[in-house]
Parts: C-alpha cells; structure tokens; sequence
C-alpha cells in the first residue's frame, strides 16, 4: 500500500475506533432506558434511531475506509448485520450472495463500490453483491445507477483513476477504489443498461 493510502487508512481506522466508543455507550444507555421504561414516546423512538444509524454508518466506513488487517478475514454474518443495520436508515438495500469468509482487503473493495452506486441512486433501490464462479471477475456490484450521477467525470475517474486529485471529499470513493485495485493489478470496468450499473472488478 502506498504510503498516502496508508496514512489515510490510518486517519480513518483511528476517526471510527475514536468515535463508535461514544456512540456504542450512547446506544447502550438508550437500551437500558427503554428496559426501565424512564423514558417514552416518539423522541425516543428518534433518539435510539439516530444512534443506531449513526453506529451502522461508522462500522460501514471502519470497513470501507480502515487499515485491514493483514490476513484477516470478515464473514458473511458480520458483512450482512452491517449492510442490514446500514438499511434501517436510508432507500437503498443490499443484497448479499456471497458464501464464506473473505479477506478484509476485498470486503473494503466492496464497500467503496456499494458507496459509488449509492451515490447515483437518488431514489434508492437495492444493489446487489455477487462473486461469479465462473468467471475471471472477482466481485460484481449492481444497482439501478446511471454514470450521469453524481457526476459523469467519476465514473472516469473509477475507471482510469485519473483525475483523483480533482475528486471532491463527498466522491473519494472514486477515487480510493481505483488505486486499491492497481495495487493488486486488478482492473475496474462497468457495465451500464437503461435500468441498471455494474462495478466489476
């Protein structure tokens, strides 16, 4: 790993290990408060919400912006309890296919192409995750996307992985997912239909 895409691994793994402490605490204490039944009604319901959602996003981005661990493996279990507890709080949801454990370093691929497609589907949708047997491609993200969002110039970008230093901070994941596949001679292509866009690499 190149050393700007450690130092950024680093930044992340250490932002997430820093915030989900807090956040889990909070959650906690929200549980023990509904079981005592000290606090009712739908300010509560939004509470214990916005925290389990908030606690779902920063496992999702521990995984898709973290240092993976050498050699360590994530299973189908934990990818499909963060995938379904990352659903509860938005439009889009996921389909897992994949059978077995693989290593962190992939399922980090795969979370920066499930956030590439969820930037292009303002009106959600579920994208779905498959690793063909048959086939010389590794993984195959896919959802009803369309390269013409967020912006056309990064979807190039993911591609090529040219023009990454132009990438805003809100489209790294363009950027990131590209030069991870370089560093394993992997390749990106995409596959577009009226209805659907998919990330195989």
């Amino acid at each position: 790993m190149q050393n700007s895409h450690l130092l950024a691994s680093l930044i992340g793994s250490r932002i997430c290990h820093d915030l989900i402490s807090p956040v889990g605490a909070i959650q906690n204490g929200i549980e023990l408060l509904a079981l005592e039944g000290a606090v009712r009604g739908p300010e509560m319901l939004l509470i214990s919400d916005s925290v389990s959602a908030a606690s779902a996003k920063i496992r999702f981005l521990r995984v898709a912006f973290g240092l993976p661990g050498h050699g360590q493996k994530i299973g189908p279990l934990e990818v499909t309890r963060i995938l379904d507890d990352l659903s509860q709080s938005g439009r889009v949801t996921f389909d897992w296919t994949p059978q077995g454990s693989f290593e962190r370093s992939d399922i980090q691929e795969v979370f920066l192409a499930l956030l590439c497609l969820e930037s292009a589907m303002p009106f959600g949708g579920t994208i779905t995750v498959t690793r063909p047997d048959d086939s010389a491609v590794g993984w195959e993200v896919s959802g009803p996307a369309q390269t013409a969002r967020p912006d056309p110039a990064v979807w190039k970008t993911l591609q090529t992985g040219d023009g990454a230093d132009a990438v805003m901070p809100a489209h790294v994941q363009f950027a990131l997912l590209p030069a991870l596949v370089k560093e394993r001679f992997g390749a990106i292509r995409l596959i577009e239909t009226d209805v659907s866009l998919t990330i195989q690499f």
